[in-house]
């Protein structure tokens, strides 16, 4: 996707520190000449922000939280990822697929497999390309510490309102993508100084010659 602008994803539990970092790197990517797209998942598009808000407040099973999000994630591509690529922008976008295995996968428990084969549906684009990220940032931190740093910061939604257990096993399907394609993802300690992360996030994009 390099001649078609470059995709990176941020993934992590909610508490992980994401969107400090997001804001740092879609800043220090303009000041090296790029035109950024920040967006997020599920949502990105009017379509797709009305199904995020059923699927984080709709009690639902696993499977049709599974249909739902790559329902938006369809429409995400087509109506915002895919041109901004081809305009050859940086897109940076709050979580993605991986999200999808960790959280219905990991935590929901729902069949890989079937996953996969909705992964290829959503993502297959009209040049029969499956569209990945080209980096995948995963910060990295245990449950129980993102639980610490979440209290009382704000009224949880159904994923956030979980127990730790639950965090746990997300965190497990984390990793389980990241053994799976570890060409693509960059694991950050997002237990470590604010100023240590960002180094690491920074390294991270100047490594592939995007800073």
């Amino acid at each position: 996707m390099s001649s078609r602008g470059i995709f990176i994803t941020f993934e992590g539990i909610d508490g992980a520190g994401k969107s400090t970092h997001i804001d740092a790197l879609a800043d220090a990517l303009r000041v090296a000449g790029r035109a950024v797209t920040r967006t997020r998942e599920p949502g990105g598009t009017p379509l797709a922000e009305q199904i995020r808000a059923l699927v984080l407040h709709q009690d639902m099973d696993a499977l049709t939280e599974a249909l739902l999000m790559f329902a938006a994630r369809r429409d995400h591509i087509g109506q915002l990822i895919a041109p901004a690529l081809a305009r050859g922008e940086a897109v940076i976008c709050d979580r993605f697929t991986d999200a999808t295995f960790a959280y219905q996968g990991g935590g929901r428990g729902f069949d890989w497999g079937a996953l996969s084969l909705l992964e290829r549906l959503a993502q297959t684009l009209p040049d029969a390309e499956m569209l990945q990220p080209d980096l995948t940032l995963w910060f990295d931190l245990p449950a129980a510490v993102a639980a610490a740093r979440l209290a009382g910061a704000r009224t949880p939604d159904k994923f956030e309102a979980q127990p730790v257990a639950f965090f746990e096993a997300v965190r497990g399907g984390y990793a389980r993508r990241l053994s799976a394609d570890l060409a693509r993802f960059v694991r950050i300690d997002a237990g470590q100084s604010r100023e240590a992360v960002w180094a690491d996030v920074r390294c991270a994009v100047q490594d592939r010659g995007w800073l």
